[in-house]
């Protein structure tokens, strides 16, 4: 039902002989202690989803635009020492961190397979196996700091519909309270009931439906990232093999 409709309801109520609340705020200072209750937690979900949505959104923009910075400029290295020299200017990502963790498993792990006349010392299969464990490891670690609160988001969009059902059942009781109190079924005796159910029902959608978007959204740019992480570390492992050390 619309704002106008609610108004109506009131205006009809005045007229049936008992005055009601007038206006959104009056309606909510003389609701029930309970509907009150229902109405700050709603308020207090809607501000905890409001900060994860801003700090993830900034959090994403860094890591996208240092990241893909870092990753244009490794695409165009020529070996290893110029990949560090790039990773060691550029501005903290995960994608540095990533490649930080290889080039410590690179200095950690002596070569399997020893230096002849044709070729450099290399990593053995089973090498380059653990190095692909150690990335995905690793990316993993950056995914989850990455994709902490998100699902938050879907537990608010979630729980807020139930928790305004909550508010409307109460005003409905309320509503069947007062025609019990005025011993009659008129507008006047139903209406504030209502409007408190309506009011409960109207917040809890107002709180559920941005979380909600916001999960969808950044779950699927948490997606994207994970994949480009992996997509990464394949570049590496390609620059390995090009530089002969696998």
């Amino acid at each position: 039902m619309s704002a106008g409709g609610v108004m109506f309801l009131l205006q009809l109520s005045t007229q049936g002989g008992g005055a009601v609340p007038r206006g959104f705020f009056e309606l909510i200072l003389t609701s029930d202690p309970v509907t009150k209750a229902v109405l700050v937690l709603l308020a207090g979900l809607s501000l905890v989803s409001w900060a994860i949505m801003f700090a993830k959104w900034r959090a994403f923009s860094t890591a996208e635009k240092g990241g893909n910075a870092f990753v244009a400029e490794f695409e165009r290295a020529r070996g290893m020492d110029e990949a560090m020299l790039l990773a060691q200017r550029s501005k903290p990502s995960p994608f540095t961190a990533v490649f930080s963790r290889a080039v410590q498993f690179i200095n950690d792990t002596k070569p399997a397979l020893g230096a002849t006349n044709d070729r450099t010392a290399r990593l053995s299969g089973s090498q380059v196996e653990a190095l692909r464990l150690v990335l995905d490891s690793q990316s993993g670690r950056e995914r989850e700091e990455l994709g902490k609160f998100i699902p938050w988001l879907a537990t608010v969009g979630s729980v807020s519909p139930l928790i305004g059902l909550f508010g409307t059942v109460l005003g409905v009781i309320e509503a069947f309270e007062g025609i019990a109190t005025k011993g009659s079924g008129n507008i006047g005796a139903v209406a504030p009931g209502i409007a408190t159910a309506l009011i409960a029902t109207a917040a809890a959608l107002a709180v559920a439906i941005p979380a909600a978007f916001a999960y969808n959204v950044f779950a699927s740019r948490l997606n994207r990232f994970d994949n480009a992480l992996e997509g990464f570390g394949s570049e590496l492992v390609a620059l390995l093999v090009r530089e002969g050390r696998i």
